[in-house]
């Protein structure tokens, strides 16, 4: 038995509904004697006499009633992948995965998990947070994620594609019960003596990097370094009186009892770019990629 033709199953439930072989072949726009001979090659495919044919009026037979539930099943399906494939083409279905560095998260990723929610609602987000510059770069190379939120170093890397999105200032982050917690903002000089809460200098954290070269420019070392690995946790090492930290501005968006952000004194700040693979990415990756850069630039 050959299997059913998709425009035999359109030509039969045409025929279904008009009863009429004039009037179907006219809603399929093709000639009568052609509707007649995809009717014949169904029914020989199908091995069953599907209409009984009188002058006036066209009858379904046992077989062509149960059939018609069937096929309009079969079309409804179609019509559900044909719209589902033209979604994904124009980047209004699919998964994206995003990975992004820890500071990029509290005013960034809200925003975007709503606007992509509101906007794309057939894509689905799979967000994969507190991750650092040198495991972001590998798994957009390896396909574990399609795009990446990060603070791109000097040097660049081959296979990806980085777009800046803003250059934050470094705000100093001290207990709230912090002699200089009053002040409306501190030279990174005055906290010369205090222990610094830091991301962890493993895998290259640009964060650990920029902080130790921000108070190099002031003219110290800080004496005392706590690894932290996440920035939230960071914030909370400061206000259980760990020591002071240095983090980009967008952290302050993270309320945390006990500890105070002050602007510094000195002009020190970070960059946040977007990464996503060189070439070709999905439709929706772009789009998605589309709505992190109008969330970050407005």
């Amino acid at each position: 038995m050959a299997g059913m033709e998709l425009r035999h199953v359109r030509s039969f439930l045409a025929l279904v509904e008009e009863r009429h072989f004039g009037r179907a072949a006219a809603r399929l726009h093709i000639a009568q004697p052609a509707l007649s001979q995809q009717i014949k090659q169904l029914e020989r495919d199908l091995g069953t006499v599907l209409f009984t044919r009188s002058t006036r009026r066209v009858e379904l037979t046992e077989a062509g009633a149960d059939l018609t539930a069937y096929a309009r099943s079969i079309l409804a399906e179609v019509e559900r992948a044909e719209a589902h494939m033209a979604m994904l083409a124009s980047g209004h279905a699919g998964r994206v995965s995003i990975g992004f560095v820890g500071t990029a998260t509290y005013d960034v990723l809200p925003q975007v998990a709503r606007t992509v929610r509101a906007e794309l609602p057939a894509v689905s987000l799979e967000l994969h947070g507190e991750l650092l510059a040198p495991q972001l770069v590998e798994g957009l190379l390896d396909g574990a994620y399609d795009l990446a939120l990060f603070r791109p170093g000097p040097a660049g890397h081959s296979g990806v594609r980085v777009v800046p999105l803003r250059t934050e200032r470094l705000v100093a982050v001290l207990p709230s019960h912090h002699p200089l917690a009053g002040r409306r903002r501190v030279p990174l000089a005055a906290l010369a003596d205090e222990p610094f809460v830091v991301h962890p200098s493993r895998e290259r954290s640009s964060m650990h990097e920029r902080v130790l070269a921000a108070c190099a420019r002031a003219g110290f070392e800080p004496a005392t370094l706590v690894e932290v690995g996440e920035t939230s946790t960071l914030v909370v090492f400061v206000a259980a009186g760990h020591g002071v930290a240095l983090v980009p501005e967008s952290v302050q968006s993270l309320r945390v009892d006990g500890v105070t952000y002050l602007p510094v004194t000195e002009t020190e700040t970070v960059d946040l770019g977007l990464a996503r693979r060189t070439g070709h990415n999905a439709p929706a990756t772009e789009r998605v990629a589309d709505v992190i850069e109008s969330c970050v630039r407005h």
